[in-house]
């Protein structure tokens, strides 16, 4: 036994190391400070006692084996003082060091000593006394602002991933009810992944009013920015149409606006629901109302792209008109007036009349599709017989591109379905009329064509000057198959001469009779796209300012021209730049007026396609009809949103944690 304890009387404690009774004091001392302790009382279950006072092990028994020591087992507990001797603090079953945060796993003062004393003691040795007890104070201040920190990054973490869940919901078109099931989603997965990060991801919010509430402040952000956008414009052109997927009529106001650095900015600028009739009165009120919100002057406006309805464009009580009055009453230049392009090519395609094929087209299509029955045993007819083709398109009357591939694979696939629908005892005569069959090989061709024009239009980086290009070439293709088609040259009519490669040299092929065809289409684009030609010297100066003719463009700009065109370093910078919009970008401020006109030209509505995107998303929201006004609003602004970004990071900042289902 040591003979501090047997003296002093101390709390006593039993060394494995050397087998003998120890003091408290002792157990610090470096004859021990490797050996492991335990209470006595527990020692004298597992030890005996000799006469000399050294304990021996007992014996081996197999019905009571030997107990695995443990750190937890040893009941050790943190000591106050030690905060102000050592600057340390509890935490949980260790010590903490306050000045750099080193956890000390066993809570013994000789480990606890051994650090302060080997890494901090040449420092903080001088504190003493009330100095010392204010470090200490210090010490802790700072580490519970670290601490209080840590939480709040871990809040704004979770109403972050709460802002960024709700911008994809509004993306997609789903219901804020799917915020509740993606969070259990989230969490079911921690669960697997990293369990021990599960609370983080049960506290982020995505109830559904919490996802309503994130996408209006998504949305507002997106405004802000616009209307801080709108203050640089220098001009800007409006697009407006309407729509009525969503119970009420929906008038969408598309704004295209160009700064001083020629940087375009194109976005939904408001989406108003309009009650009872909608008149040009009311769409005059709502444009006149989304401008002054987003501090948009009207002496800017170079330019008004409608859908061409009559409420738009009636030359005594449309829309067009009283945009123009307000001009003449706000003294400034009448805006450029346009009908959207993809509109205009869409009427133009339905001018060929080929109903004679359409409508058996359509209804050999739909008895297919329409049937379950037909549709699994066309199915397999198609694989039995190892086609191209595993099924049968929808025909779509709306979706120009939906028609034109529906019948291209009906075409390819003509034999098949003519056996097949003699199998089943509905036969179609007219696949053994070369006539019938000629026109809807022809018929395919041009829709091809079509269809190939409607992509390029389809681009949300167009310029109008490109998409007028586009347009062009078409028309003047259009004149060349004329010629060719009428004379028998079907060059660029792959179908029609592989038709009639496959019929025979006896097949009449009525090239004029197609000729016509062509010239009605030619003629529908010259009649609706005369709008544009109005304005093709514009386009050319813009496109080339070096080529065009100085006395074709407007007086105020003809000097300016006249000695840009002479400006051999403009010209060489001209001819190395790809794109014209860094040419013009380039330009020095002696050409303030071209650099205006060429602005305005660039701010006009190349394409339309930002209306497609609009439609699709609340053709997605269509059977919502519990979904409001607003919601609607801030749901499309977000879900289109083109340049613009929400600012997710200052929304987090100002908004107050919550967690989801708690009050």
């Amino acid at each position: 036994m040591c003979s501090v304890a047997a003296e002093e009387n101390k709390r006593k404690l039993f060394c494995e190391g050397n087998g003998e009774v120890i003091s408290v004091i002792c157990d610090e001392t470096l004859g021990h400070r490797s050996d492991m302790f335990m209470p006595v009382e527990d020692a004298a279950q597992e030890y005996e006692m000799v006469p000399s006072g050294v304990a021996y092990k007992q014996p081996y028994k197999e019905t009571s084996p030997p107990k695995k020591r443990k750190v937890d087992d040893e009941r050790r507990r943190f000591q106050d003082k030690w905060t102000v001797d050592y600057f340390v603090i509890g935490c949980k079953q260790s010590a903490s060091c306050l000045i750099c945060q080193h956890r000390v796993s066993v809570l013994k003062e000789y480990n606890i000593k051994r650090h302060y004393t080997t890494k901090h003691a040449q420092l903080y040795d001088k504190f003493q006394g009330e100095e010392r007890e204010r470090m200490v104070l210090q010490l802790k201040r700072e580490v519970v602002k670290q601490q209080q920190l840590f939480q709040k990054v871990r809040k704004e973490s979770a109403v972050l991933a709460s802002y960024a869940v709700s911008e994809m919901i509004a993306k997609c078109g789903k219901p804020f009810t799917d915020g509740e099931f993606i969070k259990q989603c989230i969490v079911k997965v921690s669960e697997f992944v990293c369990p021990d990060r599960r609370d983080v991801f049960s506290n982020i919010s995505l109830s559904p009013n919490a996802i309503a509430e994130r996408i209006l402040e998504l949305s507002k952000d997106i405004d802000g920015q616009l209307i801080e956008k709108s203050t640089t414009f220098c001009a800007y052109s409006i697009a407006v149409d309407s729509t009525s997927l969503i119970d009420s009529p929906q008038l969408a106001i598309f704004v295209r606006g160009v700064d001083e650095n020629f940087a375009v900015t194109e976005e939904l600028l408001s989406l108003a629901t309009v009650r009872g009739r909608t008149t040009a009165n009311k769409i005059f009120h709502c444009l006149t109302e989304a401008l002054e919100q987003h501090g948009l002057p009207w002496h800017l406006l170079a330019g008004l792209t409608t859908d061409g309805a009559p409420v738009m464009v009636d030359p005594q009580n449309g829309l067009v008109p009283l945009v123009q009055r307000k001009m003449t009453e706000e003294n400034t230049e009448q805006p450029v007036v346009l009908h959207c392009i993809i509109h205009q090519q869409t009427v133009c395609s339905k001018s060929l009349k080929f109903d004679n094929v359409l409508s058996v087209v359509v209804k050999c299509m739909n008895f297919i599709r329409s049937r379950g029955l037909q549709r699994r045993q066309l199915r397999a007819f198609l694989e039995e017989i190892e086609s191209k083709y595993g099924d049968m398109l929808y025909f779509t009357e709306v979706y120009w591109l939906s028609r034109g591939s529906a019948l291209k694979r009906f075409f390819e696939l003509k034999t098949e379905v003519k056996r097949f629908m003699e199998e089943i005892k509905v036969p179609v005569p007219e696949f053994e009329d070369p006539r019938w069959m000629t026109d809807l090989a022809f018929l395919v061709d041009v829709t091809q064509e079509l269809n190939i024009l409607n992509l390029k239009l389809q681009d949300s980086d167009h310029l109008v000057t490109a998409v007028y290009d586009n347009v062009r070439a078409f028309t003047t293709k259009l004149k060349l198959w004329k010629n060719q088609i009428s004379h028998g040259n079907l060059t660029h009519f792959p179908t029609c001469k592989s038709l009639v490669e496959e019929l025979g040299p006896e097949t009449s092929f009525s090239g004029p009779v197609y000729a016509n065809k062509l010239d009605l289409l030619l003629q529908e684009f010259d009649q609706r796209l005369a709008g544009f030609k109005m304005h093709k010297e514009s386009f050319n100066m813009f496109a080339n300012p070096f080529s065009v003719d100085v006395e074709t463009v407007p007086c105020d700009l003809q000097m300016e021209l006249i000695d840009m065109q002479c400006n051999s370093s403009l010209k060489t910078k001209f001819r190395e730049t790809e794109d014209v919009i860094e040419f013009f970008k380039q330009l020095p401020p002696s050409f303030p007026n071209l650099c205006k006109a060429f602005r305005k030209i660039m701010s006009l509505f190349g394409s339309t396609y930002i209306y497609e995107t609009l439609f699709s998303a609340m053709n997605r929201l269509k059977h919502r009809t519990q979904l409001s006004d607003a919601h609607l609003a801030a749901t499309m602004k977000v879900s289109t949103v083109q340049s613009l970004r929400p600012n997710i990071l200052r929304l987090t900042e100002l908004k107050c944690f919550r967690v989801s289902g708690k009050r």
